[in-house]
C-alpha cells in the first residue's frame, strides 16, 4: 500500500514539471526581463538592512511594530538617495572619523569623507521625517 501511494505522488508529481516545462516555451533575456523584474541596481545586501533597522529600532526605545516598519522605510528611503557603495562608505567615515589623532585623519579630513557623511546625514534626516510620525 505505501509503496502504490508513493509511486503515485511521484508520478503525478513527474507530470506536473513535465507539463510545466513542455507549456512555457523558452524566451530570450530581452522577452523574459520586464520592468516588474528588473534589478534594482542601488539595493543594498539583506545583512546591511537588517543591521540599520536593528540599529535604528534600538535608538528609538526598542522593538516595537511601528518602529521596526518605521526603520525599514527609513533604510528603503536612504536606498533611493544613495548608491550601496557611498552609504557603505559614509557609514565607513562616520563610525570611524572619532578615531584619535593621525589614524583618525584618514577618515575625518578627505573631501570625499565630508561629503558622503553629508549625503547620509541629510538623507537619514529626510527619512527620518518621511517615516516616523511625530
Amino acid at each position: 500500500m505505501k509503496n502504490t501511494l508513493k509511486t503515485a505522488f511521484l508520478t503525478v508529481g513527474f507530470s506536473l514539471i513535465i507539463a510545466g516545462c513542455a507549456s512555457n516555451p523558452e524566451k530570450t533575456i530581452e522577452e523574459s526581463v520586464t520592468p516588474a523584474t528588473t534589478i534594482l541596481q542601488n539595493d543594498y545586501p539583506t545583512r546591511d538592512r537588517v543591521e540599520y533597522v536593528l540599529n535604528c529600532v534600538a535608538q528609538h526605545g526598542g522593538l516595537s511594530y511601528i518602529n521596526q516598519y518605521a526603520c525599514g522605510c527609513k533604510i528603503d528611503k536612504i536606498a533611493e538617495k544613495l548608491s550601496f557603495n557611498d552609504y557603505d562608505a559614509a557609514k565607513t567615515f562616520s563610525y570611524l572619523k572619532s578615531t584619535p589623532g593621525e589614524n583618525g585623519s584618514a577618515f575625518r579630513d578627505p573631501k570625499n569623507s565630508k561629503d558622503l557623511r553629508k549625503l547620509l546625514k541629510e538623507a537619514e534626516e529626510a527619512a527620518e521625517k518621511s517615516c516616523f510620525v511625530k
